[in-house]
């Protein structure tokens, strides 16, 4: 490991609706929960308030969603489903919610449009939900920070120079390489000296943003699903990574990209420089 190099942004990217396609943006502000408007929705089981993911429903990447700037309405379009436009409703009936089997407090109902509209969209009976504006749930890891409904952390941050040597191995086995959206990241880091630079970063400064480690970021089915049209295409890139990335403390899972707590809220902005607090992958 030579130093995290000299690194920039070079791609912001965010989420409205969980699990479903994303959205790349010149320049963001940041909360304590992420970058604006990053998993503001959820879909869920009409049933129970489970979370709904690419992990079974690998249709939701082919789910695009587009939200206006200030958050009042959100357009959804999808193969063979009608185009819906709805004004989201930041208050109202409230439904308990869970993901991974463990209850992460309630989301705000977005009525029987959206509900009907998700469930034509992913063959089973769906709600959607909003994040409250009083929604507090904590992250963890080295720093753990504030969460919405993004997994377990506010920021996922992947390099460049990380897809690029994942994509030598991949075609050096003879299969294609992946894209970067794959991995659902948030801030893509371009100048990084060596691929996983990233897992070294305790501390970055963006902008007037301030980012801090929380902890490497382990895969699940999710890379193996093609994010334009929705459907499994694996066992790239997981197969790969097994051969190199596999984490032992946690349950052996792979990792690729590191997530990341707010420390500081903001605004950043593509082609802003990093400044960045690195240790070695030694010292943890």
């Amino acid at each position: 490991m030579t130093g995290p190099g000299n690194l920039s942004v070079q791609r912001l990217t965010f989420y409205p609706v969980k699990g479903c396609a994303g959205t790349d943006t010149a320049s963001a502000s940041v909360t304590t929960i992420g970058l604006a408007h990053d998993r503001t929705f959820m879909v869920v089981d009409a049933a129970d308030g489970t979370f709904r993911s690419q992990r079974t429903l690998p249709a939701m990447a082919a789910i695009r969603p587009t939200i206006t700037d200030d958050g009042s309405t959100l357009r959804l379009s999808a193969p063979d489903v009608d185009e819906l436009v709805l004004q989201v409703a930041p208050e109202g009936r409230r439904r308990a919610v869970s993901m991974f089997g463990r209850p992460i407090g309630e989301g705000v109902d977005q009525g029987e449009d959206a509900a009907a509209w998700f469930s034509k969209a992913l063959g089973a009976a769906s709600r959607l939900v909003r994040v409250p504006d009083d929604f507090d749930r904590d992250g963890w890891g080295e720093t753990p920070g504030k969460v919405g409904f993004a997994d377990a952390h506010a920021v996922l941050v992947v390099s460049q120079a990380s897809l690029d040597h994942l994509n030598a191995l991949i075609t050096a086995r003879g299969a294609a390489p992946v894209p970067m959206d794959r991995f659902r990241p948030n801030i893509v880091l371009d100048g990084c000296s060596d691929a996983h630079a990233e897992d070294t970063l305790r501390r970055l400064d963006i902008g007037t943003v301030g980012l801090a480690y929380a902890v490497r970021a382990t895969r699940c089915a999710v890379p193996m699903v093609d994010q334009r049209t929705g459907a499994r295409s694996g066992p790239e890139p997981i197969r790969t990574l097994a051969t190199y990335r596999r984490e032992p403390q946690y349950d052996n899972k792979v990792s690729f990209g590191m997530k990341a707590a707010v420390v500081r809220q903001g605004s950043l902005s593509v082609g802003d420089l990093v400044s960045a607090i690195a240790v070695r992958e030694e010292d943890g």
